[in-house]
């Protein structure tokens, strides 16, 4: 079985090393339909950083980097650290990164250490052929992961299953988001906040491990 989920695992790699060689270090690389949506869910993701405190900050599924050129705009001091399973992708961040200070990029599957916050975005959406119940194996299983490894909160976004039949693609992983709110309330924190209202078909949940 362990086998069996490093060969989808890999071809998840094979497809985003595709996706970067098609289209270079754009949203699209990263298999985003433009930086418009992009730049939303960043704006999401970045609103669990308290402000006006230096922070530490593990981007799992760090793709190109762009989350780091995003905070750097946005005016978020911090120390990024991006991790991504695709080795080629990491590459590109270190390359679009270059000669940014308090930057590390790192080639894994998970957490490597612990940081202020670590949020991921995207990477429970595109399944492949992965089985709903393994899917959802994952996502717990790497939510527990970021929990594991981050001292104040946790972000990470997901399609949602009230998106437009019509529009939904078998290769993807629509969720329920309720069922991961109450996963991450009964398992992981009293203070878990879920958005769902910023026009977009996913949502983003919070985990909190210290007071907003």
């Amino acid at each position: 079985m362990a086998n069996e989920t490093g060969v989808r695992m890999q071809a998840l790699v094979d497809y985003y090393d595709d996706k970067l060689r098609e289209h270079g270090a754009t949203p699209k690389g990263v298999d985003w339909n433009g930086e418009a949506s992009q730049q939303l869910r960043f704006r999401q993701l970045a609103k669990i950083i308290a402000p006006g405190r230096p922070a530490t900050i593990t981007d799992l599924g760090c793709g190109y980097g762009a989350l780091a050129e995003f905070l750097d705009g946005a005016g978020i001091d911090c120390h990024y650290l991006g991790v991504d399973a695709s080795a080629d992708m990491v590459a590109a961040a270190r390359e679009r990164l270059r000669g940014r200070a308090n930057t590390e990029l790192v080639v894994g599957n998970g957490c490597v250490r612990n940081t202020d916050y670590v949020v991921a975005s995207g990477i429970f959406n595109c399944r492949l052929h992965f089985d709903d119940a393994a899917w959802f194996d994952f996502i717990t299983a790497t939510i527990d992961d970021m929990v594991a490894h981050a001292d104040r909160a946790v972000a990470f976004n997901c399609l949602t299953i009230y998106s437009d039949a019509d529009r939904m693609r078998d290769d993807l992983y629509y969720s329920d988001p309720c069922r991961l709110f109450d996963y991450c309330k009964r398992k992981h924190s009293r203070d878990v906040a879920l958005w769902h209202d910023y026009g977009a078909y996913e949502f983003t949940i919070v985990v909190r491990k210290e007071p907003a």
